[in-house]
């Protein structure tokens, strides 16, 4: 039974890792965006899209990272 239990934490912890990596780069992408978005002359509805879904997945993400009480800082690269 222990056995399973270090497995079940193992499982977690390597799902946690991943989700962290995918929320370090759904922040820069997002950044991306943004910095693209500002420097463009001509604005479309199109690039504000991409801009505004980058940050919707980067705050999902965010929302379950805290679900899930994952801590760490996404700002380093």
């Amino acid at each position: 039974m222990l056995v399973l239990f270090k497995k079940k934490i193992s499982l977690r912890n390597q799902y946690d890792k991943e989700l962290f990596n995918l929320m370090k780069q759904t922040k820069q992408d997002w950044e991306y965006a943004k910095k693209i978005e500002q420097s463009v002359y001509e604005k479309d509805g199109l690039l504000f899209a991409q801009t505004k879904l980058a940050e919707i997945k980067y705050f999902y993400l965010f929302k379950e990272a805290r679900k899930r009480k994952i801590k760490g800082d996404t700002t380093k690269s």
